[in-house]
């Protein structure tokens, strides 16, 4: 059990890294679709179109602010705090969550507020505002259930993590986010002592992603579970 924990704590940081690398290039290609579709399609409601450009000015800064917490490790739970909460008179995740109901920037702070709260430790939170985030961008779905599945595994709630990964391994399927859940979800059946489905995670990774970095040493997973099994 202590081996697999330390498997996961490796794969949770790896995780963390994907967040990081990629959280400034989701977050603006998400809104520079929203802006674009907007303007296209000319959506000219009296309330909704004024709350949804006031929410992407406020979604910018608070957006800013995550994005230097994963940059400044010292000062990062700090940031992470002030992306969540707002700061200089600018709204925070949480503040447009609950006054931009709707929008766009509303979703999108959604699934910034769980990848906070989970930075900061608070699992219980990530996992209710990451439940409730929705996206039609498979890979960024995938990884709001996959963060998911590392919150309960924190929690030690194995069952809940190894559903979550599951589900954020049928939700997309790509050499990104599907052999780093894999092995995630492999690592978690075979501590609960589930090691036939641990044993079809760990083949998954070693026939479909046999180039990806979680193949390397998936020959002794293998090994191992088929041994017990």
């Amino acid at each position: 059990t202590a081996e697999v924990f330390d498997t996961l704590d490796q794969s949770a940081s790896s995780t963390e890294r994907i967040v990081a690398k990629y959280q400034k290039h989701i977050i603006g290609s998400v809104l520079v679709i929203v802006i674009m579709v907007l303007g296209f399609l000319g959506y000219s409601s009296l309330v909704l179109e004024p709350n949804s450009d006031e929410a992407n000015n406020e979604l910018f800064t608070a957006q800013n602010y995550f994005s230097l917490a994963l940059e400044d490790n010292e000062n990062s739970d700090s940031l992470f705090l002030m992306s969540l909460n707002g700061g200089e008179g600018k709204y925070g995740f949480l503040d447009i969550i609950k006054n931009y109901r709707g929008t766009d920037a509303a979703n999108i702070s959604l699934y910034s507020a769980g990848m906070a709260y989970y930075h900061l430790n608070d699992f219980k939170n990530s996992i209710e505002y990451l439940n409730d985030f929705d996206s039609e961008d498979e890979i960024l779905n995938a990884l709001a259930l996959g963060v998911i599945g590392d919150s309960f595994a924190e929690l030690d709630q194995l069952e809940d993590a190894l559903d979550s990964y599951d589900d954020a391994i049928n939700s997309s399927t790509n050499d990104f986010t599907s052999p780093k859940f894999l092995l995630k979800a492999g690592n978690i059946a075979s501590s609960l002592g589930k090691k036939s489905i641990a044993l079809d995670y760990y083949k998954r990774i070693k026939e479909d992603y046999s180039k990806s970095s979680e193949s390397f040493l998936i020959d002794i997973q293998i090994e191992k579970n088929s041994l017990k099994n």
